[in-house]
């Protein structure tokens, strides 16, 4: 099947390109190309336009004729919601909502859904459950949270069918190294911790060493990138056979600290890292790790790479390929 992916040139929507050809289907991007990257489009066609761009939408519909979209287009800074709520607003949520009526009108019933485990807020209990209550506390995450309640209501009222992918921390590369993590601002802890090993920056800030975690540093769930765009294809696979309106987390079940990130990324290049302690930042919450029961049980989704140490290799192989001087 053509398959339209929207952000396609990013590094999660490239990944999943890859994840998709290798399923026998064909990835069509759709992408502005403000932050994706042509050279990251290697398994399908490459389109450039806006998700607000109804007219270039509807053209590049006509011309591929999709069974399903894969929706990632989305700008992902929470600090930059903050402090420009309008500009998330106008392009994840008015986005997403030109893009569904351009599939309503031309009867594509599926759509894979990056969404985010921000829209749950400060978690009441981790890990977190897809039950637990959403309550994003910044513009990012509520305008992913909009575009849920957005889906749901697509799928009442035109039967488009979708699945919601909450993700919690994307990181790592293809382990082939075809493509890889590269933003710009860069603000993921990896690649930063990386580019200060690689001498690309001085070293590491560390946000904070008074939570109440066992090394008072913040934790996060790192779910590597390419079993993350494997989810998308079972979610893809289900929506074929099952319709309805469904919501997984995706993550490892497995939380490490900013400390811990640090110390593994000095394991595996050998390099040492330099690191400050600064203040806390607003809005990190101690702990943030999902529970990915139910997408294992109903999607059959397994990780191929768990820990940590495989996530920060395959970024780093990728790394001194993609950044060497």
């Amino acid at each position: 099947m053509n398959i339209l992916v929207t952000g396609g040139a990013g590094y999660i929507g490239s990944h999943a390109c890859k994840a998709l050809a290798l399923a026998g289907h064909t990835p069509v991007a759709y992408d502005n190309l403000v932050y994706g990257h042509r050279e990251a489009v290697l398994w399908g066609p490459l389109e450039t336009g806006d998700i607000n761009d109804r007219e270039r939408l509807d053209a590049v519909i006509a011309r591929y004729q999709p069974r399903a979209v894969m929706h990632f287009a989305a700008y992902a800074y929470v600090g930059e919601s903050v402090e420009n709520p309008g500009k998330y607003y106008r392009n994840n949520v008015a986005g997403a909502l030109t893009l569904l009526e351009a599939m309503r009108d031309a009867g594509i019933g599926q759509i894979v859904f990056s969404s985010t485990c921000a829209t749950y807020g400060v978690p009441r209990q981790v890990p977190l459950v897809e039950d637990h209550s959403q309550n994003p506390i910044n513009p990012y995450g509520c305008s992913k949270f909009m575009v849920e309640q957005m889906l749901k209501d697509f799928y009442t009222a035109h039967q488009i069918s979708s699945i919601s992918l909450r993700y919690f921390n994307a990181a790592g590369a293809d382990p082939d190294g075809e493509t890889g993590e590269d933003h710009n601002p860069e603000t993921h802890l990896i690649p930063l911790v990386l580019d200060a090993a690689m001498e690309r920056r001085p070293g590491i800030t560390v946000f904070g060493e008074d939570y109440d975690t066992p090394d008072g540093t913040c934790i996060r769930d790192y779910i590597h990138v390419s079993d993350l765009a494997q989810a998308h294809v079972l979610a893809l696979d289900k929506l074929q056979n099952q319709k309805g309106h469904y919501a997984f987390n995706l993550g490892n079940g497995n939380g490490y600290s900013v400390k811990q990130v640090i110390d593994t990324a000095r394991e595996v290049t050998g390099r040492d890292i330099r690191t400050t302690i600064g203040p806390r930042r607003p809005g990190d919450p101690d702990s943030l790790v999902g529970d990915a029961t139910r997408i294992q049980k109903e999607l059959g989704w397994q990780p191929r790479f768990p820990d940590l140490k495989d996530i920060i290799q395959t970024a780093w192989n990728w790394h001194r390929k993609h950044f060497a001087s």
